[in-house]
């Protein structure tokens, strides 16, 4: 009889896109990984995987199999949450991967307060601004800030993220002040790497006026730029939480506080599943309980 460890196995490789990214996810060794997925084709008396140096590829009979492992092993999944959630403590690992500063700022208390109520479960942390796969990293869950584009995950909202035009007060008066958005084509930009240089400020009245600032710097982490602002380097698009200490210090000056640019918003994202992990929809439902009791105000670094 096929063991569900074996099919959940077979399942890790084809996600994750390879035998060793599998035993990582798994925390186990490749020979591992390769002889449970020997034994599983040994027991189906198939090939399921044609494997060459580069790459795996599900063959016929194995395609039919992942098809149909997937939603037993949900079944099952489904099966041990309705029996045991309410007898059990939450255990196994949870994998989450978080924006970099963010995360530094504010994952410490989070993580400390989820592991507070859930002391046997076991975290792995990826802190990385970039959008990574989650399937194929063995993600459980992503916070991730701004627009959403991968219909394929689900997303839960956690709170909003207002993005601020900000400069050194320096920076300011060597334009000469800035007034209106015209004023900021002959700034320079402080940019995040995969963010536009135009912005579109919306005044009191609903009206948008889109600008063009000229590019500086770019770089992939709100940190760093953030604190190049303050050195007087140009003005930067940074979210409330990392820029707003520095600017109740000074340090930094909104730029234009009568026009918005548009709102972002935090989120929770996670696979498609049919029956989501227990432990993931607890996580999930504790980011969102965590986030709704704290005020936006709070979301502010170094302070």
């Amino acid at each position: 009889m096929v063991k569900l460890e074996a099919l959940e196995n077979f399942i890790r490789i084809v996600d994750a896109g390879g035998i060793g990214k599998a035993a990582e996810q798994l925390g186990i060794a490749k020979s591992a990984v390769s002889r449970r997925l020997q034994e599983l084709e040994d027991e189906l008396g198939a090939r399921l995987l044609s494997r060459t140096t580069r790459k795996i590829s599900l063959t016929e009979a194995g395609n039919r199999c992942y098809q149909q492992a997937k939603p037993i092993l949900e079944a099952a999944d489904e099966l041990e949450q309705n029996v045991s959630a309410n007898t059990q403590a939450l255990s196994g690992i949870l994998r989450v991967s978080v924006p970099l500063s963010f995360g530094l700022a504010f994952f410490p208390q989070v993580m400390n307060a989820f592991c507070q109520l859930h002391p046997q479960i076991k975290i792995e942390i990826e802190f990385s601004d970039a959008f990574v796969d989650l399937v194929e990293m063995g993600i459980d869950v992503a916070i991730r800030i701004g627009e959403l584009k991968d219909s394929s995950l689900h997303a839960k909202k956690l709170f909003p993220v207002e993005i601020l035009l900000v400069a050194s007060p320096d920076y300011i008066a060597k334009q000469g002040g800035i007034d209106d958005p015209k004023g900021l084509r002959h700034c320079e930009l402080l940019k995040y790497k995969s963010a536009h240089n135009h912005f579109e400020l919306m005044d009191h009245k609903g009206n948008i006026h889109k600008v063009f600032i000229p590019i500086k710097m770019t770089a992939n982490n709100g940190d760093f730029l953030n604190s190049m602002a303050k050195q007087g380097y140009g003005v930067t698009a940074s979210p409330n939480f990392i820029c707003q200490s520095d600017i109740n210090s000074r340090q930094l000056v909104r730029i234009l506080p009568q026009f918005q640019l548009p709102s972002r918003h935090a989120y929770a994202v996670y696979p498609a599943a049919q029956h989501l992990p227990h432990k993931v929809r607890v996580f999930i439902d504790f980011l969102a309980e965590y986030f709704a009791n704290h005020e936006a105000s709070d979301f502010t670094m170094n302070e």
